[in-house]
């Protein structure tokens, strides 16, 4: 069997062992950033969080993702404590201390704050809120295609926990990965409550079929960045692109597939539920669309 590999998957390097870590405030060198064990994320997963990605010492898609972040705040009604400039400031700040370029991603974490005592009700957060960034140096180093399986676990509606926010509550994602590992897959495949294909633990998915690019509706989804950034890049050139609802029959028949992140860009997908598709390779679309997607990071740096 082969190894297991995740769409998260990076190069070694050692320079993270001694990166500073934004918390509160304060830059702390790795092995002296901590939070409290009252804190609200840490006791009951209570914040929000984002992800950004580093490309020739710029942020991409910045403006988009502080948007998100501060949406998803409001959403759970969690005061950031700072304004869009503060945050930005925050996460220079932390690039700079840590001297970064390039090939660099940030997770920047909003808790609720510490706890006065350790039960959920959100008064009893009176410290807070906590605001963490880790800046890592990351290259993406896949070794080969993901594969996955399909995993009894669903992105739930948006009265239980909307799967539109980035919530540190990660553990219905994290049972479906456990899933997929046991079935001898990377990572899972997961639908929507009506069956339909929906997204993995981690990403967004894809199909390709006879030339057309194929995603959910996006309504049990994170309506990720790279994602959009994928469908604009197909509707600009001449690419056949559909939010649609489809089923595992379709994908398995799929010619290509393919995932999409912050960290991974686009990562290919060769076998699910045991099934190669396509070649089992990269196919001709989801490389066309990597290269478009350079072509917009290189816009993006170039601003």
């Amino acid at each position: 069997m082969q190894d297991s590999v995740t769409t998260h998957q990076a190069e070694d390097d050692l320079r993270n062992q001694s990166i500073h870590i934004y918390v509160d405030g304060q830059l702390k060198p790795r092995a002296e950033a901590t939070v409290s064990v009252y804190d609200s994320g840490f006791m009951l997963g209570d914040g929000v969080w984002e992800g950004l990605r580093l490309y020739d010492g710029t942020w991409a898609f910045l403006d988009e993702h502080i948007d998100r972040l501060f949406e998803a705040a409001k959403a759970i009604d969690l005061d950031i404590g700072m304004d869009r400039a503060g945050v930005i400031s925050a996460l220079l700040d932390t690039q700079k201390a840590n001297e970064m370029i390039t090939d660099v991603h940030a997770r920047l974490m909003i808790t609720r704050g510490v706890k006065v005592l350790p039960f959920q009700h959100p008064s009893l957060s009176q410290s807070g809120p906590t605001f963490v960034i880790i800046m890592e140096h990351s290259r993406p180093k896949l070794p080969r295609p993901i594969r996955l399986a399909t995993v009894p676990h669903m992105r739930g509606l948006p009265m239980t926990q909307d799967p539109k926010l980035n919530s540190h509550s990660k553990l219905n994602c994290i049972l479906a990965c456990i899933a997929a590992e046991k079935a001898g897959a990377d990572e899972a495949l997961m639908l929507d409550i009506n069956g339909f294909v929906n997204t993995t633990n981690a990403c967004n998915f894809f199909i390709v079929r006879k030339g057309e690019v194929w995603t959910s509706t996006g309504d049990y989804c994170m309506n990720g960045i790279t994602r959009q950034k994928v469908i604009d890049l197909c509707r600009a050139n001449d690419i056949p692109v559909f939010e649609r609802n489809f089923s595992l029959v379709d994908t398995y028949g799929a010619d290509e597939a393919f995932l999409t992140g912050t960290f991974g860009a686009q990562t290919p997908v060769s076998e699910l539920d045991g099934r190669q598709i396509g070649t089992g390779e990269m196919g001709p679309v989801t490389q066309r669309l990597r290269d478009l997607y350079k072509g917009l990071i290189a816009q993006e740096t170039a601003r």
